[in-house]
């Protein structure tokens, strides 16, 4: 009932820090308050930095918790349970890229935590998700990306103003995993200097007769970071660290499901190992706790 009232208040902090204290209980009349946390943290604002990992590392622990308890009630694989996986993986990524953030060997990996989250726009609000994937891609160099995630973010803010996402024109998309029916958020997440700044940009860079206004494609002729490949409809998993597909070379875990690509893993544990740093030691874990340990090849991080 405390919780109920929390997160009518919008103190979703507060909500989070019992849920944490006292574990998530796989109760269905819980069910609403969990979503509704879930929600009023990826709609909330000064999230997307280092500072924000504690906050998503504990409503990552809680739905880990709660699809625990919803694994122990013969509750496995029924609808809310995979609701509720898919929103573990999500606080799972956001907490990665806060991790990542504040590591500058990272950057490249808090970049494509954002490019990957495009994918989950049916839950997560798809204009603040564009103009983060945009401006990571853009800050790391990534120009094709970032021009066609920014245009599709400004987009975004225009339909939010009308009203409606017919005049969304997909073509960018095309076979790719990012959804074209997502809901539309009520108003904008990004202020208007902030979306100004944007428009400007965008528009210098649509004058850059080299820049090629597509996405980058990897081996499989497909959009580098999308899960199923274009021509053969083949699903890849996703890169515990990146959220990209998971092709060649690969580090399983022992549950199944779980992988990462090589490059991306030796690549977090090296800046691990350099670091120290404290959200990028819990990252590792609880992908150990979550994946039934880490790989063999993997050092200590205690």
């Amino acid at each position: 009932l405390y919780a109920t009232y929390l997160i009518r208040e919008n103190n979703w902090d507060k909500v989070l820090s019992l849920y944490v204290q006292n574990g998530a209980p796989a109760n269905a009349q819980n069910f609403n308050i969990y979503k509704r946390l879930f929600v009023e943290m990826v709609n909330a604002a000064n999230m997307n930095r280092p500072e924000a990992y504690h906050s998503w590392a504990d409503l990552r622990d809680v739905l880990f918790n709660l699809c625990e308890n919803l694994g122990k009630l013969n509750e496995a694989n029924s609808p809310a349970h995979e609701e509720f996986e898919t929103m573990l993986l999500i606080s799972h990524y956001y907490a990665t890229r806060s991790a990542a953030q504040s590591i500058k060997q990272l950057e490249t990996v808090a970049a494509k935590l954002s490019i990957s989250l495009l994918r989950h726009t049916e839950i997560i609000p798809a204009d603040k998700a564009f103009y983060e994937a945009g401006t990571a891609a853009k800050a790391v160099g990534w120009q094709n990306m970032a021009f066609i995630f920014l245009n599709r973010f400004l987009d975004l803010t225009d339909a939010i103003e009308e009203g409606s996402l017919d005049a969304l024109d997909h073509s960018d998309f095309q076979n790719t995993d990012i959804p074209f029916e997502v809901p539309l958020p009520a108003k904008p997440h990004i202020s208007e200097d902030q979306r100004e700044e944007i428009r400007d940009w965008v528009l210098t860079v649509s004058m850059d007769q080299r820049l090629e206004q597509v996405l980058p494609q990897d081996e499989r002729d497909t959009y580098e970071a999308s899960l199923v490949a274009a021509s053969t409809g083949v699903h890849s998993l996703p890169c515990l660290i990146t959220g990209y597909p998971v092709l060649r070379n690969k580090v399983e875990f022992k549950c199944p499901g779980k992988e990462a690509n090589k490059e991306s893993w030796n690549k977090f544990l090296m800046a691990v190992k350099m670091s120290h740093s404290p959200p990028c030691q819990d990252v590792l874990k609880f992908i150990s706790q979550w994946c039934g340990g880490l790989p063999s090849t993997s050092f200590s991080f205690q």
